[in-house]
């Protein structure tokens, strides 16, 4: 399934109307339809008999006076709010008006917020329907429809009602998740064909309650071929992409993965990065780190190779390794490189020096991305893949933006640093954004709060470098790894505890999240 904005809806909304000849009317009908079907499924006439349609001047409220006549015919009690004059109502919009004055439907011009009060708690609804703004709105609400929306939030606590957003609550912004000054706090949102962005990135998540997808007509091929290259990363994907293991194998059909990480105070990075790749199925598994630590990461993991190396005084690999280091990469499939690696000067010279002399894919981590936040473009001159796997502190770093831009658009900031680096990135998250410089990008279907603690991105890296050292494409790996590091954080919420698992929990919750995807085929 593919994610989009409200610009690209559009456009696909001209092409199957345009170039397929699909009539505008019969795509609102299917749509209003789709509404008044969903609220029949969740809140059913015999606890919510009254509901109050609140129509904006477009397509939205065309929408909804479809939605109206459909529950109307299922008797429940409907009434119509409009919010413009009638002149305003044109298109699909306006016929559909009119065929509701045809039956002589319950129609209410509210003129001012108050008269739009008084009907509001007049008339009581049980369920109100925002059939105001749609996914093309970009201004901010402001005057009477700012002021209407909040008297809506304002009924639905007051008297428990329910509120269904048509396509997207009025007031999310559909490209980015952020409120356009004032939005209307949905318990159930159908959109249409595909999701939108704006239904999975916070606030407007918040906003969005439950989400229910309704299909209109659009072929599928139409969608496939002219939706953009933005997937939507859940169990149906990764069951597509994970190929199964048979035939003859051994442990050097499934890679070779170097880490160098760990350094005093913060051994544990290596640790577990180590044991994403071993949970994440890498044939092999080298850690590289300082002399040091070379015996606690053999007692800690006997299933891994290790690799000891002098350190500085701060306990740090040390630059005069650069040599044996560069030594040491060869046959490997992948580098991950960063967690706990330091951030002295010294590890800095020897993280640029040695990036400039490999030929593998690199993952680029913790650490690691705090020095190449220094010069970031230097990585266009790097030819194999990298993989740069920040979160948004890291990303303000890397881009030298405040957070709220980032957090604003998260969308346009992981598309930004790819673009910076020619890298895949993952910008880490609720709902986690790769991004790819050919333009593909995934979306977690993972909003996990629990995941939200040290050493899961350590697993991460890991574990993407796994993936690639298995073989898989880049992007796919990368995307592969970031849905099941928080399939196995979602595991472990509903059957461990919503918080409190560990990184280590999470690693070893992994190959369960593999059975299910496994054998789940036919």
């Amino acid at each position: 399934m593919k994610v989009i904005t409200g610009s690209e809806m559009k456009e696909l909304d001209k092409l199957v109307i345009n170039s397929l000849g699909i009539l505008a009317e019969i795509l609102m009908e299917r749509a209003g339809l789709g509404v008044a079907e969903n609220i029949l499924k969740y809140y059913p006439l015999e606890k919510y008999e009254k509901v109050l349609i609140v129509c904006g001047p477009g397509n939205n409220g065309g929408d909804g006076m479809v939605c109206a006549r459909y529950l109307w015919d299922k008797d429940y009690e409907v009434k119509v709010a409009l919010l413009s004059n009638k002149e305003k109502y044109k298109g699909e919009a306006l016929i559909n008006l009119k065929i509701l004055e045809k039956l002589n439907f319950p129609l209410e011009k509210s003129e001012n917020v108050s008269t739009f009060r008084d009907l509001l708690y007049f008339y009581s609804p049980k369920i109100i329907v925002d059939a105001i703004f749609g996914t093309g709105l970009k201004r901010v609400i402001d005057g009477f429809f700012k002021e209407v929306i909040e008297e809506i939030n304002a009924y639905k606590i007051k008297k428990e009602a329910k509120v269904v957003a048509v396509d997207i609550p009025s007031g999310v912004c559909a490209d980015t998740g952020q409120i356009l000054g004032t939005a209307v706090k949905a318990d159930l949102t159908v959109t249409f064909e595909l999701p939108k962005i704006g239904h999975f990135f916070y606030p407007g998540k918040e906003y969005t309650g439950k989400l229910e997808i309704v299909s209109i007509g659009f072929p599928k091929k139409i969608i496939e071929e002219k939706a953009p290259q933005r997937e939507y990363l859940d169990f149906n994907w990764a069951k597509k992409v994970l190929k199964p293991r048979k035939g003859y194998t051994h442990k050097g059909t499934f890679g070779h993965v170097l880490i160098l990480a760990g350094s005093r105070g913060k051994s544990g990075a290596g640790a577990l990065c180590a044991l994403g790749s071993l949970k994440g199925g890498a044939g092999l598994v080298t850690l590289a780190s300082t002399k040091t630590l070379q015996n606690v990461y053999c007692s800690l993991i006997p299933e891994i190779l290790t690799a000891g190396f002098e350190e500085n005084d701060k306990g740090e690999i040390s630059y005069k390794n650069l040599k044996d280091l560069l030594e040491l990469t060869k046959n490997k499939d992948v580098l991950v490189i960063g967690p706990g690696l330091g951030l002295s000067e010294e590890v800095k010279k020897l993280f640029f020096e040695l990036i400039s002399e490999l030929n593998i894919p690199v993952v680029i981590d913790a650490d690691a991305l705090t020095h190449l936040s220094e010069n970031p473009e230097i990585l266009k001159n790097y030819k194999a893949p990298k993989i740069l796997t920040p979160h948004p502190g890291e990303a303000v770093r890397l881009l030298k933006v405040p957070k709220e831009e980032i957090m604003k658009d998260r969308l346009g900031s992981v598309k930004k640093l790819s673009e910076l680096t020619d890298s895949i990135v993952v910008l880490k998250g609720p709902h986690s954004i790769i991004y790819s410089p050919d333009g593909r990008c995934g979306i977690s279907s993972i909003d996990e709060p629990g995941l939200s603690q040290g050493g899961q991105g350590d697993i991460l890296s890991g574990l993407i470098g796994a993936f690639i050292a298995q073989g898989y494409e880049p992007f796919i790996a990368t995307s592969l790894a970031v849905y099941l590091h928080g399939s196995a954080g979602r595991y472990l919420s509903k059957n461990l505890g919503p918080f409190g698992y560990t990184a280590t929990e999470v690693a070893e919750t992994i190959p369960k999240i593999l059975k299910e995807i496994t054998n789940d085929r036919p």
